[in-house]
């Protein structure tokens, strides 16, 4: 259980995982979908994932060079753990606030 859970954590990482289980991202791409995040902490958070050997980097030529994130078969190893934390904050979220019962939060998708 502590291998899967120092895995995902870090702020940012298990966003940065849920896009990337869409398919490989670029730089540009996941900076786009995160425009609070910047791109110095992006650039660690990939690095940690890269380090943790949940993610592969591919470097294209050309001007600029354009850098390819994609998980590797560990990375997509932590969709079932990903889809029970989404479910389960969820589930803690409407239990702390009664008034949330029947709404979905704001922000919060779950892909299974």
């Amino acid at each position: 259980m502590e291998v899967a859970l120092t895995a995902v954590s870090g702020r940012w990482t298990t966003l940065l995982l849920r896009e990337l289980m869409e398919g490989p991202r670029s730089f540009t791409e996941l900076r786009s979908l995160f425009p609070e995040l910047s791109p110095k902490v992006l650039s660690e958070r990939l690095r940690a994932l890269r380090e943790r050997g949940l993610v592969t980097v591919e470097r294209r030529r050309g001007f600029p060079v354009r850098t390819r994130y994609d998980l590797t078969e560990a990375g997509r190893a932590l969709r079932p753990l990903l889809v029970e934390l989404y479910a389960t904050g969820e589930r803690l979220l409407r239990l702390n606030r009664p008034g949330l019962r029947d709404e979905q939060p704001p922000g919060q998708r779950v892909r299974r």
